[in-house]
């Protein structure tokens, strides 16, 4: 792999420099040169909320609590025009040491299986060099990458930073780990660039609401390009693409005529799994679901019914 360049600038996760909503009207931190690179201290999504020594209760208190993700930025990219194209070359991530998994109480109706959690649920993890410390001997391989990155909305006012948009925002695509390139359509002079949310793994479908939240430091390149021309974001990287690519893995099924309720039915069972034959509470269970095991569309032209798995890699395993 090739060595991380130095950044030509540095934006520290300061008061001043976080935001927790999307705005065109966000004054510019920074205004950086196309080809630039940044290294970016981004904050938990909790803002600090959490740490070491954290339990289920102060989960329960940031329920309805929080503004918004703690995005660092916005950056703004000289002569950055609506219509033009923001690549952003993710470098290089260096997590803390430390991350958190958790969900709320069922009455919040976030996650996956609300219905089935009335109860908050945590783990804090170690995060050891390029592994993850659950329970039970269970080691989940890390492959970092930010949850919440994008450009400011043409859109007036303020907009909350949990949904996607058409400009990034909270993709949690999983695979823009360090060498992808995601790119950004401009809506607004400057492009007004932000990130954090960041994420030292997660599961495809993140179904408890969290992945692996961890304090990080993200370093890419901003350019513009010319000559392209795209309605939402796209991207660019390398394989594998799970933690399941390569190795042995064990796959429960959802079959239904909808494709949550199908994707609800996987995780379900994925979790009983879990339970009956690695020991693991269902809370445990939910929280590995989140962090590991991907949600794969099998099929959606078999009408009436769709298929979607869970797959778990067995590598985790200490066995």
């Amino acid at each position: 792999m090739s060595q991380t360049p130095s950044p030509d600038h540095h934006i520290p996760a300061r008061d001043e420099h976080i935001h927790t909503s999307w705005s065109r009207d966000h004054d510019p931190i920074r205004t950086v040169e196309s080809g630039d690179v940044v290294r970016f201290d981004c904050r938990d999504a909790t803002n600090g909320r959490l740490d070491a020594d954290s339990t289920v209760e102060d989960v329960a208190a940031l329920a309805g609590t929080l503004p918004g993700h703690a995005l660092t930025g916005p950056v703004d990219v000289a002569d950055a025009r609506p219509g033009d194209v923001l690549a952003v070359d993710l470098l290089s991530f260096d997590h803390e040491g430390i991350g958190f998994s958790y969900f709320y109480g069922g009455d919040e109706g976030t996650g996956l299986l609300p219905e089935e959690f009335p109860d908050p649920g945590l783990h804090v993890w170690d995060l050891d060099g390029d592994v993850g410390h659950f329970v039970n001997g269970i080691d989940v391989p890390l492959a970092p990458f930010p949850g919440n990155l994008g450009v400011a909305p043409a859109d007036g006012g303020e907009h909350s930073t949990t949904p996607p948009r058409r400009v990034g925002g909270n993709l949690d695509v999983k695979h823009l780990t360090a060498g992808s390139t995601l790119y950004l359509p401009v809506e607004v002079a400057g492009a007004r660039f932000s990130i954090g949310d960041c994420h030292g793994a997660q599961g495809d479908g993140e179904v408890c609401v969290t992945g692996i939240e961890a304090p990080m430091t993200v370093t890419a390149r901003l350019r513009l390009v010319s000559g392209m021309d795209i309605e939402q974001p796209q991207f660019e990287t390398d394989g594998p693409f799970s933690a399941t690519d390569g190795g042995r893995v064990y796959a429960t099924t959802g079959i239904s005529d909808d494709l949550m309720d199908a994707s609800k039915k996987a995780i379900r069972h994925m979790i009983s799994h879990l339970h009956r034959t690695r020991g693991l509470t269902r809370s445990e269970a939910y929280l590995l679901c989140s962090a590991i095991v991907d949600l794969k569309i099998n099929e959606v032209v078999d009408a009436p019914n769709w298929v979607v798995s869970a797959y778990l890699p067995q590598s985790i395993f200490p066995e």
